[in-house]
């Protein structure tokens, strides 16, 4: 299977918001939940999303959208476990936005896909920043990364619907307070969902997945 690359520019367009929500129109009409995936570096992104995957593969036709500033190693590693994937280049860029988003679902063609992924480029600050159009935003933070994250990167915080704590399982290596990080974490964002999971050894993913199959359940519905 060859891999599609898709090389895209930071947006010249001014309304970002306005080709967000145009996007969000388009999926709504294709049918189609465009989750976006966001975290730092080796928060756990590609394990997380190989892990939900083999668990809805047979439930949706899946894609996913691998953004990074330059190489292919995540989207290889998606084609390797058969999932439909493209690798997009963002220029030099540290997030994606809408417009950039726009370019690569024209390569992707949603209109046969039910849930689509895009793992956004590592970095807690910029793509918090930036409304791409998904349905929904998540964000992954790793037990190694410390309970301390929503305090010094907020926004990414506000703007997600859920946060998935990942890497429990090495919670004896790590000092970690679940209490104090739910507790930030609400205090940005009451509305928050947070699961707290291991991509290693599968704990935790049967809540996550649920949340997910019905947040994608209702979109498609209308």
């Amino acid at each position: 299977m060859s891999m599609k690359v898709v090389e895209v520019n930071k947006s010249v367009f001014a309304g970002n918001d306005r080709l967000a929500d145009e996007t969000r129109q388009r999926l709504k009409r294709d049918r189609t939940f465009l989750l976006n995936v966001m975290a730092s570096p080796g928060a756990g992104k590609t394990s997380v999303l190989l892990r939900t995957i083999a668990m809805l593969k047979d439930r949706y036709r899946i894609g996913v959208m691998e953004a990074d500033i330059d190489a292919c190693v995540d989207a290889q590693k998606m084609q390797d476990a058969g999932v439909r994937s493209i690798q997009v280049h963002t220029g030099g860029e540290c997030a994606m936005n809408a417009g950039m988003t726009r370019q690569a679902l024209e390569e992707f063609h949603t209109e046969d896909l039910d849930l689509l992924f895009l793992e956004n480029v590592g970095n807690l600050v910029c793509p918090a920043e930036e409304d791409v159009g998904s349905c929904r935003n998540i964000e992954i933070l790793s037990v190694p990364e410390g309970d301390d994250k929503p305090l010094k990167y907020p926004l990414m915080f506000q703007v997600t619907q859920a946060v998935l704590i990942n890497k429990i399982d090495t919670k004896e290596y790590f000092p970690f307070d679940d209490e104090a990080v739910v507790r930030r974490i609400h205090a940005l964002n009451p509305a928050a969902e947070i699961f707290f999971l291991s991509a290693k050894t599968g704990e935790g993913f049967d809540a996550w997945v649920q949340w997910l199959t019905k947040q994608a359940d209702a979109w498609n519905q209308g």
